[in-house]
């Protein structure tokens, strides 16, 4: 192990919200847990925008975990730009600025990580040991694909924030090789240390669950179920999805998360549909008792530029559990195109998509496919993830 110079590290994570905002659990918050777990930190503080005024500037995640806020400068979206824009925000960092001068009197070393470009400022505010950032979208292109002035306005501000946090980063990791391929793009030949760190699994979760079924939100329907387990937004195909629930009305299409659509019409067409069952939200302990009702897993994405970059979450964590994937317009995932265990194609065409499910479906039972499968998911797992992060960004070496 890398000795630390200093006796301890605090790492301030810059986020994209609250800690339990959605219910979900992304990278950044598996990033988290796994610092927080290292002997060698002190603490983790979670900066995030908030549409909430608390009373106190720190609030307590775990005994070695807590949560600053930054207060947007209004509650609708519309003022979400508050977020890049210095002006209005930098005199809410000064409780955790003064926080962090009073531990780097003490010894205690800390790195800044960017899991969004958010509060760029930050990141000459104080003087760190050590900045990364993880960059896991393409956070100025709109997630719904449609583009209009609003949506071209909103790019212009997030790019420019973005471009400062790539200035200043001295490691940047990606979530995807289509990110990695546009941040050096960004850099125009500058030197700087980028590398590409896909997501993975929490393996045994998913691999080793003694969690039981949760049958009774199929509400009494029998035979395959293809499910789609996360947060429910634009960037998924619902039209596709209603035409396959058409064609194929003896199946079960799930969805299982929360509705981050904003009343998409083509979301609400598609649940009026009696094959097509949504649950709402689940608690993340509770997904791999959902995951058992599967029997193939589906990521139904549209063609995008914001789809472009994405790499599922739920891919590794549907292998884990042994089931097979379908995945559409997801390109960072294409060259994982395996018979059985991952089918891959592009476009909108949903008697495609149906040929991809029959064909892994007559293998998902198979006890040498589900061990591939999980075998793949492995490889993939969270913790050994992480620990090379960290080495490949040296941020132990430099505090």
């Amino acid at each position: 192990m890398i000795k630390v110079k200093a006796d301890s590290i605090i790492h301030v994570i810059v986020s994209t919200g609250e800690w339990g905002q959605d219910g979900l659990r992304y990278r950044r918050h598996r990033l988290a847990e796994f610092l927080a777990s290292d002997p060698e930190t002190k603490e983790v503080i979670w900066v995030c925008p908030s549409a909430t005024r608390h009373t106190a500037p720190f609030q307590p995640i775990t005994d070695r975990m807590k949560q600053l806020t930054i207060p947007d400068v209004l509650k609708s979206k519309f003022f979400r730009f508050g977020r890049y824009q210095d002006m209005f925000y930098i005199h809410k960092l000064s409780p955790l600025l003064e926080h962090l001068r009073q531990e780097e009197k003490k010894g205690i070393a800390v790195c800044l990580w960017y899991t969004f470009p958010g509060f760029p400022l930050l990141s000459s505010l104080f003087e760190w040991k050590h900045i990364v950032y993880d960059c896991s979208d393409l956070w100025g292109e709109p997630i719904s694909g449609k583009n209009n002035i609003f949506s071209y306005m909103r790019q212009r501000v997030i790019v420019k924030a973005e471009n400062r946090i790539i200035k200043y980063a001295h490691s940047i990791t990606c979530s995807s090789q289509y990110l990695h391929d546009q941040i050096k793009k960004r850099l125009m030949g500058e030197p700087k240390d980028v590398f590409t760190v896909e997501n993975g699994v929490e393996y045994d979760v998913f691999a080793k669950s003694n969690l039981s079924c949760k049958e009774d939100v199929l509400e009494g329907r029998e035979g395959t179920v293809l499910g789609f387990i996360g947060g429910i937004k634009p960037k998924l195909d619902f039209d596709m999805i209603a035409q396959a629930a058409h064609m194929q009305p003896d199946w079960t299409f799930l969805f299982v998360g929360p509705d981050g659509t904003n009343g998409d019409p083509s979301f609400q067409h598609a649940l009026k549909l009696p094959n097509v069952i949504w649950t709402g939200a689940v608690a993340p302990e509770e997904v791999p008792a959902y995951m058992k009702l599967i029997d193939v897993g589906m990521m139904p994405y549209k063609q995008s530029p914001y789809n472009q970059a994405v790499f599922p979450l739920k891919l590794y964590e549907f292998l884990a559990a042994g089931i097979p994937v379908v995945g559409l317009n997801l390109p960072s995932t294409e060259r994982l195109k395996e018979n059985d265990v991952y089918e891959y194609l592009e476009g909108e065409d949903p008697a495609l998509f149906v040929e991809a499910c029959l064909k892994v479906i007559s293998k998902k039972d198979d006890i040498t496919y589900r061990h591939l499968r999980q075998s793949r998911a492995k490889k993939k797992d969270w913790h050994a993830l992480f620990t090379n992060m960290v080495e490949l960004t040296n941020i132990k070496e430099n505090a």
